[in-house]
Order: structure tokens, then C-alpha cells, then sequence
């Protein structure tokens, strides 16, 4: 069916111009209003405006102007239909047959700081998302763009066969019920969040496509990566790529486990991550000691990993990277001097990322076969928590401190988890058990004589004082752990025995 009257109305006037201009050349009449008609009628663009069609004028600051039978019938009437045809000649209502909208900018008003209410509430585009809804209802007929991206395609169709195939407006009705739906998702989250609703009946997201993927966890799957519209920037969602090959989908899980640590950390930090796990952990005066422990802590399992750090990586850091293998870097900044020396191998993925801003807890999605698990971040730090000491000796000042390093690492692990840490650095972690000393043993194998003087983070309680015990006999000093089991009393009991100090911190934190 050929295109012989278009409606055009937009708020991102990218390429309007020129396609509108190549539309008008091939014979097309073209409806338009407020902002979008001056735009086409100062280059000399004719067009009719939207009252002209309605005789109706455009009222309430433009809040109405096409919620109108003139319009949405010749939107919606089946062309073949001998009925909807009689009243279309009835009412002197002329068909529309190509629809070119895009919606108000809501997404980018809240993206404001401190908008006011009001003006989110303005930005919610009523006629828009009505035309862009008909014209997609009735795309057997009409043709609907709601992206600039899709103007050379169509305008390409109607030059070269007078009309836009059926293949490609079911393509586009199909992107413009995407693209409302889209809209409304991100209304209903925001008015949703300042009304404090914490468990709507329905649950609607919407992310974006950032990239795709060249394959998923494995080569034989597909992948492709979606982030979240005004998400934290503090995320590798929204990580500027500075160096080296494209992000793999086992990149950007690894990547976000690491910047998810390294959070936790207010002094310089440097955390190893492989496999979603925290392979090493340092803190220092500067990036560059903080990297060094980082490196000691497993300097094996660190080839090939993703490194994250809360601060600029200079030149003396740099040096030392630049020794070993790895797919990604993530910091604030990289100084030039560290650009030119990292820069030199070809493929590691150099990232930067912002730390400035203040961390929003989102809440935390994931997908199960047929369903989807909401929950908060797990934000709890040990300022939170209620702390006790049920053994005879309190933890040092220097096993606070190994203590402290600890928790806020063990939080990251795969349960059943366990991390050793002593002076600034972790020296053992066994993640993802079955059992709890099972991990424990793992950490205290990999810490081996470093374990003497340590502190011990448990993600969880132990059910038995075996944990205890083999913590004892590697010389672990001081624990750190939930507490809350039935058989608290001994562990207490054997920690006591050794003149281990325990803490309770009354929360747990599992991760799967």
C-alpha cells in the first residue's frame, strides 16, 4: 500500500529534516504539530498542521491535540473493510499511512538531579504513545517509525517500490509496542519508587541493548548485553572502554564482581577476581601496594583475571600489570603514563569507571526457568551490624583490622565461603562448598604458614565447632562469623580452648 499522507511528530529531530524533505519529493502530505511543524515549515518543508485536520485547536499547553477521531481513525480503519471505508467518506476523514513519533524525554527529566515531581509528571507523553499504538495495531496498513535509525530503510522502500513492505511494518510495529512498553515501564518504576509500593502485584523492567555479545558462558550459546536506564554509574553497565577487545558475556559478570568489591573499600584497594570470585584483595597507601598484595594474595590464580581498583592507576602500578597476563583493568582513571606502558599489548580490555557518585542500592534480579527472584543489594556493612563477643578474649587492634578486611570480602565469595586475611590483604579463600570446613580448609591450604596470626571471615554460622578447629591448628587468632546456630555454644567453647577471639555480627550473607 503506498504512502500518501504521514503524520510527523518528534522530540529527538535527529535526520528529521532530510527525511521528511525525501518523503515530500516522493508526492507524501505531511500532517505535523507544535514543535516539530516549525522545525519542518522554517526549511521550507510543507505541512499541515495538526488543527487544520481536527479543526479542533491544539489546547492545555499541547496536551491535546491528537486524541481525535480526524486522527486515530485514519489510523485505525481497515482499509478493505467496506464499512470502515463508508465512514471514513462519511466523517471526511482521510487515511494516515505512515506514523513518524517519538515520545516526550521522561527518561531523560528524571534523569535530572532534584527534578521536581511536577515536571516528570509533564514529561508523560499521552498522544504520542496513542498514535504510536494504532498506527502499531494497524500496521497491515500503516507503517510506524519510532526510531531515526529506521528512516533510511523505509525511505529507501518508498523510492524504490512506492510503499513499505509487509515484512517491515510488522518489524516496526513490533519495535514501536517495544518502545511503548519501554516508556511505560520506566513511568511506572519511577512513580512506583516515590510512592514506596516494596512489592507491587506486577513487575515491570526495562533494560536497553548495549551490545551483542559474540557468544554467552559458552561459545555454543548466544548472548547479548542489556543495561538498566539510569542505573548506578558506579557499574561496568555504564564502564567507558578505553583499550583492547570487545567484552565477552564471562568479562562483564567477572568485571561486575570485581567493581562490587572494591566498593566496599574507602582506602586504596586492588581486587583479583576469576570466575566471579575474589582471587586476591590488597589494601595499601597507594595503588601500587594495594596491587602488590593483591598479586601475593594468589599470584597464581590471578593470571588471566579481571583486576579492579578504587583508584587512578599510575605508572609504578602500571609496571607491574603490564608483567602479568590479564583480560580487564578497571579504575577511575589511568594516568598517560600508565595508558602508554598498558596500552602496548593489544587485547586487555582497559575500563573507567565513575566512584564519585553516592552508591544507590538496587535491587537485584535473577532469572530462574519461568520466573524471576527480586531482591535489595546486599548493602550491610559491619557498621551495621549489631556486634557481640561471646568468647573470653576480644579481638586486638591489628585483628580488628584483619577482621574487618575479611567480612567485608567474605560477603563477595560463593557460599558456603571462607577468607583469610591478615595485614591488609587476603591470604585464603575457599569459596562455592558444600560444607563450611570444607571451604575452610581450602583457604587455610592456600594461606599455608601466612595463616598463623590471621583472622577468619565466615559468609555464615558455623553448624559444628569443626571450622573452629581447623582454623585453631592452621593459628588462626580471631573469627569473625554470623553466629545464630543451635550449636553456637561450641564453637564459642573451642574457641575459647585455643584463646581464639570470635565475633558475632548477627547477619549473614549467603551468595549464590
Amino acid at each position: 500500500m503506498s504512502i500518501k499522507r504521514a503524520l510527523v511528530s518528534v522530540s529527538n529531530k535527529e535526520g528529521l529534516v532530510p527525511f521528511v524533505k525525501a518523503l515530500v519529493e516522493e508526492g507524501v502530505e505531511v500532517i505535523s504539530t507544535g514543535g516539530t511543524k516549525k522545525a519542518l515549515e522554517e526549511v521550507g518543508v510543507p505541512v499541515i498542521g495538526i488543527s487544520e485536520v481536527t479543526g479542533f485547536p491544539e489546547i492545555m499547553d499541547g496536551r491535546v491535540k491528537t486524541l481525535h477521531p480526524m486522527i486515530h481513525g485514519g489510523l485505525l480503519a481497515v482499509r478493505d473493510n467496506e464499512e470502515h471505508a463508508a465512514q471514513l467518506k462519511a466523517h471526511d476523514i482521510t487515511p494516515i499511512d505512515l506514523v513518524v513519533v517519538n515520545l516526550y524525554p521522561f527518561k531523560e527529566t528524571i534523569a535530572q538531579e532534584n527534578v521536581a515531581f511536577a515536571d516528570a509528571i509533564e514529561n508523560i507523553d499521552i498522544g504520542g504513545p496513542s498514535m504510536l499504538r494504532s498506527a502499531a495495531k494497524n500496521h497491515a496498513y500503516v507503517t510506524v517509525v519510532v526510531d531515526p535509525k529506521d528512516y533510511e530503510l523505509v525511505l529507501n522502500e518508498v523510492k524504490e517500490h512506492g510503499k513499505v513492505h509487509d515484512e517491515t511494518r510488522r518489524k516496526l510495529a513490533a519495535k514501536t509496542f517495544r518502545h511503548t512498553a519501554a516508556y511505560d515501564a520506566l513511568i511506572a518504576e519511577y512513580l512506583t519508587n516515590i510512592v514506596e509500593e516494596e512489592n507491587p502485584e506486577s513487575l515491570t523492567v526495562t533494560f536497553e541493548r548495549k551490545q551483542a555479545l559474540r557468544y554467552g558462558e559458552n561459545p555454543h550459546q548466544k548472548a547479548n548485553f542489556y543495561v538498566k536506564p539510569l542505573g548506578t554509574k558506579t557499574s561496568i553497565a555504564n564502564a567507558e572502554q578505553l583499550h583492547g577487545k570487545e567484552l565477552s558475556y564471562n568479562n562483564i559478570n567477572d568485571a561486575d564482581s570485581a567493581l562490587n568489591i572494591v566498593r566496599e573499600f574507602k582506602e586504596p584497594a586492588v581486587v583479583a577476581v576469576k570466575h566471579m570470585n575474589p582471587c586476591g584483595v590488597g589494601v595499601g597507601n597507594t595503588v601500587e601496594e594495594a596491587f602488590t598484595k593483591a598479586f601475593e594474595a594468589d599470584p597464581v590464580s590471578i593470571f588471566g583475571g579481571i583486576i579492579a581498583s578504587n583508584r587512578e592507576i599510575d605508572e609504578a602500578t602500571a609496571v607491574k600489570l603490564n608483567e602479568i597476563f590479564l583480560e580487564i583493568i578497571i579504575a577511575p582513571s589511568f594516568s598517560e603514563e600508565a595508558l602508554a606502558i598498558l596500552t602496548k599489548k593489544k587485547n586487555i580490555r582497559l575500563l573507567t569507571v565513575e566512584f564519585t557518585e553516592e552508591q544507590k542500592i538496587e535491587r537485584r534480579l535473577t532469572s530462574i526457568r519461568g520466573g524471576l527472584l527480586v531482591q535489595d543489594e546486599d548493602a550491610f556493612g559491619l557498621d551495621d551490624a549489631t556486634i557481640s563477643i561471646p568468647t573470653k578474649r576480644e579481638p586486638t587492634e591489628k585483628e580488628w583490622e584483619d577482621l574487618r578486611l575479611a567480612w567485608k570480602v567474605v560477603k563477595h565469595v560463593k557460599s558456603n565461603a571462607i577468607v583469610l586475611a591478615k595485614d591488609n590483604m587476603t591470604i585464603g579463600i575457599g569459596a562455592g562448598q558444600m560444607n563450611r570446613v570444607g571451604a575452610a580448609k581450602i583457604a587455610i591450604e592456600q594461606a599455608g604458614d601466612l595463616a598463623k596470626g590471621s583472622a577468619l571471615g565466615s559468609d555464615a554460622f558455623f553448624p559444628m565447632n569443626d571450622t573452629v578447629e581447623a582454623a585453631a591448628k592452621a593459628g588462626v587468632t580471631a573469627i569473625i562469623q554470623p553466629g545464630g546456630s543451635i550449636r553456637d555454644e561450641d564453637s564459642i567453647k573451642k574457641a575459647d580452648e585455643y584463646g581464639i577471639a570470635m565475633v558475632f555480627t548477627g547477619v549473614r550473607h549467603f551468595k549464590h
